[in-house]
């Protein structure tokens, strides 16, 4: 696409293309999602939530076991995990050769989704804040490794969020860390600014504003704005109803550099990157 760096990832040994956005569904096999209809619980609802992502025409699908929302209940690892063996096992039996991202700050938990169900992406919310083994265990494993920003940790990550300069920061956060992944012999990092994480709805907006001023690491960038309460709240609706603000963002994340659209509503988000694509080409 005009505009965009032609980024490429290695995934399972072979090269994706980021130049063309890719749609990444959000499948949460968790009871307490902050979006409650994107629980999937039952066999029956992981099958049909994989089948619905690629019929959408998703070209990645995240899988997560822990809901990161503010005040969520902690789930230990072995719960994680075995929630995660549920679902990847339903998921490989359906699609096994989708490229599958696991969201999971342990690196344990990254570990055994690798190796058990051969998922190719590791999505840390924490950016490896959170387990100081997940940088060593991502090179060990040789996959890529979406980097997100946060602070604090996601009981207490909405406490007070203050930057003096958010984007600056946040450009020493992402240096400091890709520079230890590299040391590490990690190839394929994507950068997550991570919207909702640690900052206030006005937080959020001067990132989205200023998010193109990430582009200066010269790496792809994922979003994930996806029915956040940065919709909501400012418009005082509800995650039910914030489809159209997500469609919204999703475009003008696309048109400040974002590679990568992680979501609950696959259609809706091919649908503008198409409506971008075409007029970036024109």
């Amino acid at each position: 696409m005009k505009g965009l760096l032609p980024y490429t990832i290695n995934v399972g040994g072979k090269l994706m293309d980021l130049s063309e956005p890719q749609v990444m569904g959000i499948l949460n096999v968790t009871p307490d999602s902050f979006y409650s209809a994107s629980r999937r619980n039952t066999d029956q609802e992981i099958a049909g939530r994989v089948q619905t992502i690629l019929a959408e025409g998703g070209s990645m699908i995240d899988i997560g076991a822990y809901s990161s929302r503010p005040g969520a209940d902690d789930v230990s690892a072995e719960e994680e995990m075995n929630r995660l063996r549920g679902g990847l096992k339903i998921l490989r039996d359906i699609a096994p050769d989708a490229v599958v991202s696991v969201d999971t700050f342990r690196a344990d938990v990254a570990k055994m989704c690798v190796e058990e169900y051969g998922v190719q992406i590791i999505n840390d919310i924490s950016g490896g804040e959170l387990d100081e083994h997940m940088f060593s265990t991502v090179a060990e494993l040789g996959v890529p490794y979406i980097l997100m920003h946060m602070k604090g940790d996601p009981q207490t990550m909405q406490n007070g969020p203050h930057y003096d300069d958010l984007l600056a920061e946040m450009l020493r956060y992402f240096g400091t860390k890709v520079q230890q992944l590299h040391e590490l012999g990690v190839k394929d990092i994507i950068l997550d600014p991570g919207f909702g994480f640690a900052k206030t709805l006005e937080h959020n907006y001067e990132l989205m504003n200023r998010m193109q001023d990430l582009q200066v690491l010269e790496l792809p960038m994922l979003v994930g704005v996806s029915r956040k309460s940065m919709i909501y709240r400012l418009l005082g609706t509800s995650p039910e109803k914030a489809l159209n603000g997500t469609s919204v963002l999703n475009t003008l994340a696309l048109l400040k550099g974002a590679s990568i659209l992680r979501v609950h509503d696959v259609k809706e988000a091919v649908e503008v990157v198409q409506i971008v694509k075409k007029m970036l080409v024109c």
